[in-house]
């Protein structure tokens, strides 16, 4: 059994000591998550150390073009829209219009609207409309939408990215469900399908790490593109 600290598990105390320390939040970060819950989104937000985790990844490779597969209420999006240089953009693909909203108005009230270009409808149709346009390459795909057209998105960062262009996965655990290779839960059958694409695909080196806090059980796929 996990230690515990004032009925929590251990694990989770220590992800609050270290998003306090390195992620605190602050008063545009809080009033997203105020709206969201107002709004009754769902309360599946990237935590704030995993916000900052995407924040430093922007840092670290410079990527000034940035595509978000699925924007919920926008807190992920804050936090990478922070990391941009002056004339860096996110791209971010939101299938409830509704939810876009919500994230509008989070982007505009923490300053950094004029950063981002939400568009709204299912990813699979704005996608090859991105890739006609000619808005890649980008520099940092995060792919956060519905798990079961992961295999998909992934397929589709290929095409919307260059030598060079990290590639992140959330949610992969699927609190451990990800380990039921007969599952036909769309989800899981997405997930590992995507994973599976990431470990036999050559252009792609890919790793896969677990991760336990405030969110219980959780994990990321993260690849770099060779060529």
């Amino acid at each position: 059994m996990p230690r515990k600290t004032a009925g929590k598990p251990l694990w989770a105390s220590i992800d609050r000591y270290f998003g306090d320390l390195l992620a605190p939040s602050d008063e545009k970060l809080e009033a997203a998550v105020k709206a969201n819950r107002k709004a009754r989104l769902p309360a599946i937000d990237v935590s704030p150390l995993q916000g900052k985790f995407l924040q430093v990844l922007i840092q670290m490779t410079q990527a000034k073009r940035v595509l978000e597969i699925g924007t919920l209420g926008g807190y992920s999006t804050i936090w990478m829209a922070r990391a941009l240089p002056k004339r860096g953009r996110v791209i971010s693909l939101e299938f409830n219009p509704r939810h876009a909203e919500v994230a509008r108005a989070n982007l505009h009230c923490a300053g950094l609207l004029n950063r981002v270009d939400i568009r709204v409808g299912p990813a699979l149709e704005s996608l090859p409309v991105l890739n006609a346009s000619g808005a890649g390459p980008f520099d940092l795909i995060f792919i956060d939408a519905d798990k079961e057209n992961n295999p998909h998105y992934l397929q589709w960062a290929l095409k919307l990215s260059r030598r060079g262009t990290v590639i992140v996965v959330d949610n992969i655990a699927r609190q451990g469900s990800v380990l039921e290779a007969k599952s036909s839960k769309p989800d899981i059958v997405g997930t590992r399908r995507c994973l599976e694409m990431m470990a036999a695909e050559p252009r792609l080196c890919a790793v896969a790490l677990q991760t336990v806090g405030v969110k219980g059980l959780d994990g990321f796929a993260l690849a770099v593109v060779l060529r």
